[in-house]
């Protein structure tokens, strides 16, 4: 199976742009920042919520890193005007992390700032493990600064469990997921089943501290042990929400729609898109297989 979804990666990265966006255009919400919001507000009429993510990372240069700050300060005013339920998802290395780790911080604390401002929300995305200490100290930063903001979590690696422990002293607002980014079997868990059950037990270390979680995830095993737990701790709806990427599993999402489950959906979009499509479907061939199932069906 994998030197499948290899072959099929390889065949996509030669496909022109063009052809590419047609298996990318089901969970990509488009170039710009209008065909965005018109995503977030079809989304809005099926009672979901969302949260923009500008696509980009590993910037080459502080403009650009400042620039794309500038986007996504854009981009609230653009939800404030419209007041969609919607909030922003930035990783920190398209803000400059790799750069320069206190121009990061600048462009972070500027957007975070817009966002108290009008009344919206800034999460932190985690990305590979080189990102995670810096990631988690620019949270802890802001978050002293009284900020809106949150930050992820990824169950498959090993330290997770520590930082669960810390945020949930804190009462953090935490994305959990279970990890995309290749990571040495020293760094991360390998197994799909440990991986899912590591996902559950800093679940209930998130939500046992009191924090506001976004259960992350396409598993449906995942999805029935977390709902399990939530009633076991005697949690109310409002302490937590599922999480999904725009186009995925679009069954799933429906079925806890209809059992009144609170949804919010990973709206990206960008310029950078195809970068991003190759990436996701190299470093995720189950992201692959749902898009070609989902596109089998239409």
């Amino acid at each position: 199976m994998l030197a499948v979804n290899r072959v099929v990666v390889a065949v996509l990265q030669a496909l022109p742009p063009g052809l590419l966006w047609r298996f990318a255009r089901r969970y990509v919400a488009g170039v710009t920042l209008p065909q965005a919001l018109a995503v977030v507000r079809d989304l809005t009429k099926r009672g979901l919520t969302a949260t923009l993510d500008i696509l980009g990372e590993d910037v080459s240069s502080a403009p650009e890193a400042r620039a794309d700050g500038a986007a996504y300060g854009e981009a609230l005013r653009a939800i404030h005007r419209e007041r969609l339920p919607c909030s922003l998802s930035v990783k920190p290395t398209h803000m400059g992390l790799k750069l320069d780790r206190a121009l990061c911080l600048e462009i972070l604390r500027a957007i975070a700032a817009e966002a108290a401002d009008l009344g919206n929300f800034v999460r932190l995305d985690m990305e590979d493990a080189t990102c995670t200490d810096a990631t988690l100290e620019l949270h802890q930063a802001l978050r002293d600064e009284g900020r809106p903001v949150g930050v992820v979590l990824q169950a498959y690696l090993k330290r997770s469990e520590a930082d669960a422990r810390r945020l949930a002293a804190a009462r953090a607002n935490v994305r959990l997921c279970k990890g995309i980014y290749r990571e040495s079997p020293a760094m991360a868990f390998q197994e799909r089943q440990v991986i899912r059950e590591r996902f559950i037990a800093l679940l209930e270390i998130l939500l046992g501290g009191g924090c506001f979680v976004g259960i992350a995830t396409h598993d449906a095993w995942v999805i029935g042990e977390a709902q399990r737990l939530a009633a076991r701790l005697g949690l109310r709806r409002e302490a937590y929400e599922f999480q999904m990427l725009l186009g995925v599993r679009e069954d799933l999402r429906d079925r806890l729609l209809d059992e009144g489950e609170r949804l919010q959906i990973y709206v990206p979009f960008g310029e950078k898109w195809r970068t991003y499509c190759l990436r996701r479907f190299r470093e995720n061939p189950r992201i692959l297989v749902n898009v070609l199932t989902a596109l089998a069906r239409r």
